[in-house]
């Protein structure tokens, strides 16, 4: 990742993302931070983050509430505020996928960050993505 990006985006999922994201917004990496509450690892209408000065954040609720929905909003605010890149926060099993699923919906510098994930979580979520991989891949090949 650049020193600076236009914006960061997180997809919602487990691992320690929301920390990942928030140490690059505190270090001004990027003066927009796009959050994804779509999942049932945060409750709707809850605040998604604290505010941080210099960097406007967004927080939002994908519809559908699945990475394509995340990647079609962040793609519309890319479309909206001409980013030309985005560092992308995810985990490292999640990651060929979002970036997959991003790069339909943004045609400009996709930089995937990593985010740590527990050990114990990696068994579920290697198997999770094989196939929402194969269904992106193959079913869904659209933004």
């Amino acid at each position: 990742m650049p020193l600076r990006v236009d914006a960061i985006v997180m997809m919602n999922g487990s691992g320690d993302r929301l920390d990942t994201v928030l140490g690059l917004a505190w270090a001004h990496r990027a003066p927009v931070v796009v959050i994804s509450r779509g999942s049932k690892y945060w409750g709707h209408g809850s605040v998604c983050a604290p505010k941080i000065p210099r960097v406007k954040v967004i927080c939002f609720d994908p519809d559908p509430e699945t990475t394509r929905g995340e990647a079609e909003f962040a793609g519309r605010l890319a479309q909206r505020y001409r980013w030309h890149s985005i560092a992308l926060v995810t985990t490292t099993p999640q990651d060929t996928r979002a970036r997959l699923r991003l790069g339909r919906c943004f045609s400009g510098k996709i930089y995937v960050v990593n985010a740590p994930l527990p050990l114990s979580q990696w068994p579920e979520a290697i198997a999770y993505e094989w196939g929402a991989t194969l269904k992106a891949l193959f079913l869904q090949r659209s933004c």
